[in-house]
């Protein structure tokens, strides 16, 4: 092998060397930045398609109603408990800060955080929906019929008066 076809060799070896390095360096940055979307019953029972459930420790997203009755507020801090459910089991999310002021009880919300124990969601975020006839996309689809069988009514389904 002459010295010119040696050179370009080892440029091309290094060229796809280093693409893979930056491309494997890259792909490892957005899976440690990356959110999944649960709702409560597939925090507890896994998803449907493939029995994905997330672990303890994950960050995730988890978006659902407000149950009823469930709120804790500690009422030396700012510190709150409630929980989430869709139609099926319920997630208790644990938060530490100032909630949005359409948060109340029958209410969807979506909130970010680390799953710190199987039913327990540690938010970092609570996002509650911007005016009567918003929810977001994926909480809408999930929760489907599932707003009758948990007993809200039309009117607070479309995001009315409570």
């Amino acid at each position: 092998m002459n010295p010119r076809r040696k050179k370009r060799l080892l440029f091309a070896s290094a060229l796809v060397g280093g693409v893979a390095a930056v491309g494997s360096l890259l792909v490892f940055a957005l899976n440690s930045n990356l959110d999944l979307f649960f709702t409560p019953t597939e925090v507890v029972e896994g998803r449907k398609d493939g029995g994905m459930k997330p672990e303890v420790g994950q960050r995730i997203r988890i978006g659902g109603m407000v149950v009823m009755g469930s709120v804790e507020r500690d009422p030396n801090s700012l510190k709150i408990a409630f929980q989430v459910a869709d139609t099926g089991p319920a997630v208790t999310v644990l938060y530490d800060g100032m909630l949005p002021d359409l948060f109340r009880e029958g209410q969807g919300i979506v909130a970010q955080g680390t799953l710190v124990e199987p039913h327990v969601l540690e938010a970092s975020e609570v996002l509650a929906k911007h005016d009567e006839n918003y929810m977001p996309p994926e909480v809408a689809e999930a929760m489907g019929e599932g707003h009758q069988k948990m007993g809200y009514s039309e009117e607070q389904m479309k995001g009315g008066g409570y």
